[in-house]
C-alpha cells in the first residue's frame, strides 16, 4: 500500500503551520512536508514534528520570490551565486527539521539568454546541490511544472527534466513525478511511471485538470495508485492538492478506495 504524506503548503490552510501539524497527526498521517517553510520559527516546527511523531520528508530549495511568478532560480546565470547560497539554508533547514529530501524549481525561461545556456547553468547548480546534499545525507529531487500552471517553465515534461539530470550526471539526483503535471501534458501515468520507476524518488498527487483532491477529476487514481504498489515504488506518495470542501472531508477517498485504515 503506498506511504501518503501530507502537503501542509496547500491542506488545512486555514489553521496556522503548527496547528496543520496537529490536523495532520489527528487525521492518520505519519508524514508531512512543507513547501517553503524558511520564514517559520524552526525550533518550534520541529518541536511540534517531534510532539505529534510526524517526518518531515521533503522541503523545496529556496525558489525566489514565488508569489511574483517566480519558480525557482537554477538556470538564471546572474544568480548561481544567490542559488548555492540558497542550497545553505536549505540543508542547514533541513538538517534541523530531519528532511531527507530537497525539491529544486529549475525556474520560468529568461527570453533574453539562449536555453542551451540555461539548461548549462541549471545542470552546473544541480550537481553542486546534489553533492552538498550528498555529504548532509540529504537527496535532491527535480520537480517537472506543467506549461499551463507554469508558463516558460524549463521543464515543462517528464522527458525535459530527465534530460537535465542526465546533464547534471550526480548520483544524488532524481525525479520528483507530480501525477498533477504529468496528466495535464502527457498522460499515459502508468506507463510513464513504469518506464521510469527506477529515477522516481518521490511522488506527488492531485486530480486533473482543477487540481482537487483524487476523485474529482479525470484521473484513474485506483488505477495508478495499484500500479506504484505492484511496480515496486517503495517512496512517499504526497497529498499536493488544493482540497474542495475542507481538508478533512477531502481525504474520505482514501478509505473509500481502501488505501486507509
Amino acid at each position: 500500500m503506498p506511504r501518503f504524506a501530507a502537503n501542509l503548503t496547500m491542506l488545512w490552510t486555514e489553521h496556522p503551520l503548527l496547528e496543520r501539524l496537529d490536523r495532520a497527526a489527528a487525521a492518520g498521517f505519519g508524514a508531512v512536508e512543507i513547501l517553503f517553510p524558511y520564514g517559520e520559527d524552526a525550533p518550534a516546527l520541529k518541536w511540534a514534528l517531534d510532539r505529534n511523531d510526524l517526518e518531515l520528508v521533503l522541503i523545496n530549495l529556496p525558489a525566489g520570490n514565488f508569489a511574483a511568478g517566480e519558480r525557482g532560480l537554477a538556470n538564471d546565470p546572474a544568480r548561481v551565486a544567490e542559488f548555492r547560497d540558497g542550497v545553505v539554508r536549505a540543508l542547514d533547514l533541513a538538517t534541523t527539521l530531519g528532511a531527507p529530501r530537497l525539491n529544486c524549481l529549475s525556474g520560468i525561461t529568461l527570453p533574453d539568454i539562449p536555453i542551451e545556456t540555461q539548461l548549462a547553468v541549471a545542470a552546473e547548480n544541480l550537481a553542486h546541490a546534489a553533492e552538498q546534499a550528498q555529504a548532509a545525507g540529504v537527496r535532491v529531487g527535480v520537480e517537472p511544472l506543467n506549461p499551463i500552471d507554469a508558463p516558460g517553465f524549463l521543464l515543462p515534461t517528464t522527458a525535459a527534466a530527465l534530460d537535465l539530470l542526465d546533464r547534471a550526471a550526480h548520483p544524488n539526483l532524481d525525479l520528483q513525478y507530480d501525477v498533477y503535471h504529468a496528466q495535464r501534458v502527457e498522460g499515459n501515468l502508468v506507463a510513464s511511471v513504469e518506464r521510469h520507476l527506477d529515477r522516481i524518488g518521490h511522488v506527488q498527487i492531485a486530480d486533473s485538470p482543477d487540481r482537487h483532491q483524487p476523485g474529482t477529476g479525470e484521473i484513474n487514481f485506483p488505477f495508478v495508485l495499484d500500479a506504484l504498489d505492484r511496480l515496486g515504488y517503495s517512496g512517499w506518495v504526497s497529498l499536493e492538492y488544493k482540497p474542495r470542501g475542507g481538508t478533512d472531508a477531502s481525504l474520505a477517498w482514501l478509505r473509500e478506495w481502501g488505501f486507509w485504515p
